[in-house]
């Protein structure tokens, strides 16, 4: 017996043959997108088929777009998208998993005005099948043929299911790279709308996670609001004081720097509140503390977790009363001052341990922000790179023009304990060490390259998919305000998955609420 399709002995030696052939091509090391283009030309020509689709299932938009197309008129290809789920077969085959045959096309009401892209002739039959992949359905797999009376077309579908479950990783690949690219393309216009509306000049990076943090800026800085700022040491959290008292309308007035932990316990309270002549020993005239220097202006008190018991209460006062004395002193003194605050230590866990008092933590924390680690926005490495290139060019004479690829992926792999500060201080490092003006990965400081020799050895591939993925997983609790489900959701993983993911990357959920 012939086969009518391909001419050879048996129509099941021409299905092994054609799926062998498939399956030489899935192995060639392409991309998803054009090893699915070649595929869909093979099957269209092998089953003589007029056109051919592969449409993905869009998670996100919960719409089904044609991705892959073979003799799909431009036009079309590109405004094939069928939002109306309900009344198309390609979304309802996406839906019921179940493929879908129709005999006339021209006799159905569910391609509605989506069937002039094929120059009916002839009846033409519609055959579609899922393609699932991991039992998800990564999207459908389409072909229009000719219907020269034929009543079963059962044999097609069943070929048409083997070849979208052999593919069905691709099309979740593919699925996947357009997903990401969507996805870079929302942030990209996100960050520019932020940029739009505020961006303070003292601050570097456009990520998604610094965009959001310039907003909580931009709204808190035309009030009152006593602000505590949050996160590891290096962050730049003296940065968001300076930037919120240069947005408010005090930026005319001071902005008093306190560092806490800077100052003797012996001196804190003479140096915040002034003290009178003759206070103590050595108190040969008046001294204007730095809460009075900063009267009408802001006042920023860093590191507030090491403040002295003693201290905190008298602070209290000044939060609820803008008001104090001099030590020595005995007239109460007045003031109209911002008071804004930073620690990176758990307040909470000192709160509890009795070493902090639970009063003063609820009076500064009225507008917490919390500053992200370096690693945790690490798509602004290469920004501050550029940044303090310049900035150090500038300060120390130089003309120090680029940074190599291979220098810049081990800025990108490494872990930052010390954050912004420590990436400022290893690219002045490295500019003082180049001989050419550019700066080279031999240039860095040996714990980069032993950090970047570990990763190759362990597998380098490895350790960057899972800083995107961690990446990938902090965008999404901040866009959803640490909504694990609806985070998970836009992912396309589970809640538990999410759940053991945000445990692998210690990602604490709190911050981004």
């Amino acid at each position: 017996m012939i086969c009518n399709k391909s001419k050879k002995k048996c129509y099941t030696e021409a299905n092994l043959a054609f799926l062998s052939d498939t399956s030489i091509l899935l192995n060639k090391k392409l991309n998803s997108k054009d090893i699915l283009e070649r595929v869909l030309k093979s099957l269209c020509e092998f089953l003589n088929a007029y056109v051919g689709m592969i449409t993905l299932n869009d998670r996100f938009s919960n719409v089904i777009m044609t991705s892959i197309s073979y003799e799909l008129v431009a036009r079309k290809k590109i405004n094939a998208i069928y939002q109306q789920l309900d009344k198309c077969i390609i979304s309802r085959v996406a839906a019921t998993r179940e493929p879908e045959i129709i005999l006339d096309i021209t006799k159905t009401p569910f391609f509605l005005d989506e069937t002039d892209f094929v120059t009916v002739k002839n009846p033409m039959a519609f055959l579609c099948v899922p393609v699932i992949n991991k039992n998800e359905v990564a999207g459908t797999l389409s072909v229009y043929l000719l219907n020269d009376k034929i009543t079963d077309f059962s044999y097609e579908i069943k070929f048409l299911k083997l070849l979208g479950a052999i593919v069905g990783e691709h099309v979740s690949i593919h699925r996947q790279d357009i997903e990401k690219l969507k996805k870079l393309q929302w942030r990209n216009q996100h960050s520019k709308s932020f940029k739009k509306s505020f961006y303070p000049e003292n601050m570097v990076g456009n990520s998604t996670l610094m965009c959001e943090l310039y907003e909580l800026i931009n709204r808190v800085a035309p009030t009152n609001t006593t602000v505590m700022i949050r996160g590891e040491s290096g962050v730049g959290k003296e940065l968001i004081a300076e930037a919120i008292h240069k947005a408010s309308f005090r930026n005319n007035q001071p902005f008093v720097r306190v560092n806490c932990s800077a100052l003797p316990e012996n001196l804190i309270e003479s140096e915040l509140f002034g003290h009178e002549k003759g206070a103590f020993t050595g108190a040969d005239k008046q001294h204007i503390g730095r809460f009075e220097l900063a009267n009408k202006g802001t006042i920023f008190l860093d590191e507030i977790a090491d403040l002295p018991f003693s201290i905190q209460v008298k602070l209290l006062r000044v939060l609820q009363q803008r008001q104090f004395e001099r030590v020595g002193g005995t007239r109460t003194i007045k003031i109209n001052v911002r008071i804004i605050t930073a620690t990176n230590r758990n307040l909470e866990k000192m709160v509890k341990d009795n070493t902090f008092r639970e009063d003063l933590y609820y009076r500064i924390l009225v507008f917490p922000i919390y500053v992200p680690a370096l690693r945790e926005r690490s798509a602004d490495i290469i920004i501050l790179t550029e940044h303090f290139i310049q900035k150090i060019n500038k300060q120390n004479q130089t003309n120090i023009k680029q940074i190599t690829n291979a220098a810049l992926n081990m800025l990108m792999v490494y872990s930052w304990p010390g954050n912004v500060r420590e990436l400022e201080n290893i690219i002045e490092r490295a500019m003082i060490l180049t001989t050419d003006n550019i700066i080279h990965s031999y240039n860095l400081p040996p714990s980069l390259q032993t950090m970047i020799t570990d990763t190759v050895k362990e597998s380098r591939l490895t350790s960057v998919l899972c800083k995107v993925e961690k990446q990938m997983i902090i965008d999404s609790l901040s866009i959803n305000r640490g909504n694990i489900s609806k985070s998970s959701f836009q992912l396309g993983i589970t809640e538990r998955v999410m759940g053991l993911r945000i445990k692998k990357y210690n990602i604490d959920i709190r911050n981004y609420k």
